[in-house]
């Protein structure tokens, strides 16, 4: 195995002190970090009450089983319910309760991480995400040709 940079020991400390802050949080508001994510991802477009169950999967790289899961106490909390619509497709909605619950906990978060960006020159702010981007979009072209052994 090569020796890993300096560089890249100080990125994955980073990346696993920020989803161990994410988790704190998650804890510190009384959710899960399944829960959070969800009602995260339903509310932080324009605060809207409801998502398709697909953009859910794809935002938050959470597993089917583990949104399942959590979905379904989230619904037996009375705090969401799903529709149909389409075919294949199904939209994940808040209830009154899930509304005000998401306002409580995820709408807090987004309200930190916007203070953060706000507070930063927006030169800052562009080159944190353009670089965030790149990175990502370099690593995903790094995989493509990842095979299962």
């Amino acid at each position: 195995m090569n020796n890993i940079s300096r560089e890249l020991k100080r990125f994955n400390h980073l990346m696993a002190e920020t989803s161990s802050a994410y988790h704190d949080a998650s804890l510190r508001l009384g959710l899960p970090d399944s829960a959070m994510q969800i009602l995260y991802t339903i509310i932080s477009d324009d605060g809207r009450q409801s998502c398709p169950l697909q953009e859910i999967c794809r935002k938050t790289g959470l597993s089917k089983q583990t949104i399942n899961s959590a979905l379904r106490r989230l619904e037996a909390d009375e705090m969401l319910y799903l529709t149909h619509a389409g075919a294949k497709t199904k939209n994940v909605c808040l209830t009154g309760r899930g509304k005000a619950l998401a306002e409580r906990t995820a709408a807090r978060l987004i309200q930190i991480e916007d203070r953060i960006f706000a507070a930063w020159p927006a030169q800052d702010v562009e080159l944190y995400l353009t670089l965030t981007e790149r990175y990502l979009n370099a690593f995903l072209n790094g995989i493509e040709d990842l095979a299962a052994e």
